[in-house]
């Protein structure tokens, strides 16, 4: 399962910026996981009352804010080298080289999230473009798709695009594909697909080595995972690798982000010091 895959990264080194008061937390990788009880989650299996779930809602509402305020309160230049060394790890990576079918987040500077253009950029080249003909086997041949958000509901699909030219934006100035491409055709839904899916590119509020994710709290990143791994449970097709990427004030110390029987656990993290893999798939592609 995608949610049950979860091993623990021994506890990080803590880091203080000279510049900001913000902590920061660089994770030192490591190659031997420690393995635990898990679940979805990695909770007991006993079933939540509705008091505990309102009490984890709360405890996650205090988080958001925190991590909201230590990224509003980021350098815009620190910001910047962030996200180049991050979509530069990930342009460089064997794991991103080889995978042939992925889904992907389209950032939003509003939302403070991990800049992804480049890396959709690199996706979406065509032949004739690169430079060099290696270049073009390293992001050649890679099927994309996007988020597009269907309703308030957490109802979420993930659509191919070609073009960066496929991206229109929605009412909250939020780039999605357009529902049709340029001959009026509708877009294939990758939980129609006939093919698996090798790498999920994911966003996130706040992250910890241990695999947990906080999301904005809409639950569209949860609700869709695990519906792509029924469907992939059902073909027989093997988990894809589950990839956050993640500025610095967004890591966590271990434990610290609650977490209920809905959220999805993630494979590895991108930060701006380098990949931390952290379930044994990771470990091994990583």
């Amino acid at each position: 399962m995608i949610g049950a895959r979860v091993f623990c990264i021994p506890t990080a080194t803590l880091e203080r910026s000279s510049s900001s008061s913000i902590f920061f937390f660089f994770p030192k990788i490591s190659t031997r996981p420690v393995s635990r009880v898990s679940t979805t989650v990695a909770m007991s299996t006993t079933s939540k009352s509705q008091e505990e779930l309102d009490s984890i809602f709360k405890q996650k509402r205090v988080v958001r804010t925190t991590v909201r305020k230590s990224l509003k309160a980021m350098n815009p230049s620190l910001r910047t080298q962030q996200d180049d060394a991050i979509q530069n790890t990930v342009l460089e990576a064997p794991w991103f080289k080889s995978c042939r079918r992925l889904c992907a987040y389209i950032s939003c500077k509003s939302l403070n999230e991990v800049d992804t253009s480049r890396i959709l950029s690199k996706i979406l080249q065509h032949p004739g473009t690169t430079t060099t003909a290696a270049s073009m086997t390293n992001v050649a041949d890679k099927k994309l798709y996007v988020p597009w958000v269907e309703d308030k509901k957490s109802n979420m699909r993930m659509l191919h695009i070609s073009h960066m030219d496929d991206l229109i934006a929605n009412s909250m100035n939020i780039l999605e594909p357009a529902l049709v491409d340029a001959l009026g055709n509708e877009r294939e839904d990758v939980l129609q697909a006939d093919e698996p899916i090798d790498l999920f590119i994911l966003p996130g509020l706040a992250f910890d080595r241990c695999g947990r994710r906080l999301g904005r709290g809409g639950g569209y990143y949860d609700t869709f995972l695990k519906r792509y791994e029924d469907r992939a449970k059902a073909k027989g097709w093997s988990n894809p690798l589950m990839v956050a990427l993640s500025y610095s004030p967004q890591i966590l110390e271990d434990g610290g982000i609650p977490v209920t029987p809905n959220d999805v656990m993630i494979d590895a993290l991108v930060t701006p010091s380098g990949v931390v893999p952290i379930t044994p798939p990771a470990i091994e592609r990583m």
